[in-house]
């Protein structure tokens, strides 16, 4: 078994109000998880306007799998307009990580 994660941290541009920046940011969530089989929530940076960290994981019998899934999330990200990607970090665990 293997476990990907994959941390994007954003720059969400133009919010004048943490409630716009929550629609942005549910926004991309719902994206993901309808394009991809994937988990993801905001994980951090939640009481700021402006930027967000975006937590995304995937469970596979395949690290090539959870590779390829984790590219495509953020792929996925990158070509929205709505928002900048500063910086993304991903990790595979395997059992033997235990």
């Amino acid at each position: 078994m293997y476990v990907g994660a994959l941390l994007i941290e954003l720059r969400i541009r133009g919010m004048r109000s943490l409630k716009e920046k929550r629609h942005v940011v549910k926004s991309i969530v719902t994206d993901i998880g309808r394009a991809h089989t994937v988990a993801c929530a905001e994980v951090d940076h939640q009481d700021l306007w402006q930027r967000s960290d975006i937590g995304v994981s995937v469970v596979s019998s395949s690290a090539g799998r959870v590779e390829r899934m984790l590219a495509g999330v953020q792929r996925d990200v990158e070509r929205r307009t709505d928002v900048e990607v500063l910086g993304a970090t991903r990790s595979i665990y395997t059992e033997e990580d235990r």
